[in-house]
């Protein structure tokens, strides 16, 4: 399950199948319980993703004439908070099947230090006919491919000036990428100021405006066939990403210098599904009849779901067509917001 592609989102969204691929491709090894160890170990990037791609939306509340237009180039990070850097073996509810080797309560998700011990796991069950028996570790933290805790996204969109004082704001990325794995990416946000609706307020620097985005964002990454303990045939890994954020925003806006803040609701959701025929290999106590085998498709089916308040501030310096910003949200992952755009009122 070697991952040869560079590009970051992909190595985010699929860092497990890469530095920790051996381990995880054990874990399907514990059939059922499989998908409730993936999907803790994985949570705080699966998380991380929906609350970065909602971030970086605006850095003014003015919109543009009619016909004006920017380009905006930024970069998005979501802080892990340290409470999800472990996640708790016991309150997975784990079946009777599968126990815990070294007694370790918990185990590191993908975010935490490498140096972390995680958890040893028995998995034993019947079958055919004979009794199976699976001992294996679960992956390591994989901190360093995620700098400063976070996880990070890059954003470009344009956004254009509409009548009726209405801005449309658009994020893409046409599916591409190398062979065996591809990535897209569509947003669109829209911008209505409403400054006029509080009389005396559109004489101001003070500018108000309501703001409504919705990001989606895919990767499909092909890793064929493999041999093993879990052998694979034509198998895939499908990550898909629906996040939304809905704000009020204001700006105080000054030749050169531009403070702005929001205040609202984000979410969203993601769904990572493994794809396949997987061939299990399990080990038996019968000297007769050392191993067997079951095959499973598409075994792996994992959610996630996010959403909270956010409130954000930042600040924008102006030269001219050419703007710096930089922004700080407040949500249940934190997040920084910094870039530069090229404006055309």
């Amino acid at each position: 399950m070697k991952i040869k592609s560079t590009l970051l989102l992909v190595a985010l969204v699929l860092t497990v199948l890469n530095s920790q691929a051996q381990n995880f491709e054990t874990i399907l090894l514990a059939r059922a319980d499989a998908s409730k160890i993936s999907s803790a170990y994985l949570s705080p990037v699966t998380k991380g993703l929906i609350y970065t791609s909602n971030v970086g939306w605006y850095h003014t509340a003015k919109v543009h004439k009619t016909l004006g237009f920017d380009i905006t180039i930024g970069l998005n990070a979501a802080f892990v908070p340290s409470k999800d850097e472990l996640f708790n073996i016991p309150a997975l509810n784990l079946s009777s099947n599968t126990s815990v080797l070294n007694g370790q309560a918990n185990s590191p998700t993908i975010i935490a230090n490498n140096s972390v011990t995680p958890a040893q796991v028995r998995y034993t069950s019947t079958v055919q006919g004979q009794t199976v028996q699976a001992d294996f570790t679960l992956p390591n933290g994989a901190r360093d491919d995620f700098p400063l805790n976070s996880v990070p996204a890059p954003a470009i969109q344009v956004g254009l000036g509409l009548p009726a004082k209405f801005e449309v704001m658009v994020r893409y990325l046409p599916k591409l990428g190398p062979d065996d794995t591809k990535l897209g990416l569509f947003g669109l946000g829209l911008k209505k100021e409403i400054t006029d609706w509080f009389g005396p307020l559109d004489k101001t620097p003070l500018h108000v405006s309501l703001l409504g985005a919705y990001t989606n964002f895919s990767v499909n990454h092909d890793f064929g066939n493999t041999t093993g303990s879990v052998s694979t045939q034509d198998g895939t890994a499908n990550f898909k990403l629906n996040s939304y954020t809905i704000q009020a925003i204001a700006s105080l806006n000054f030749p050169i210098i531009n403070v702005y803040g929001g205040f609202g609701y984000t979410g969203g959701s993601t769904k990572l599904s493994v794809d396949g025929t997987y061939t299990l290999t399990y080990q038996t106590n019968n000297p007769t009849v050392p191993t067997v085998s079951e095959s499973i498709t598409n075994p792996l089916a994992l959610t996630q779901d996010a959403g909270g308040v956010t409130a954000t501030v930042g600040a924008r310096v102006s030269l001219g067509f050419f703007k710096l910003f930089g922004s700080y949200t407040l949500q249940e992952y934190n997040a920084v917001n910094a870039g530069i755009s090229f404006s055309f009122r």
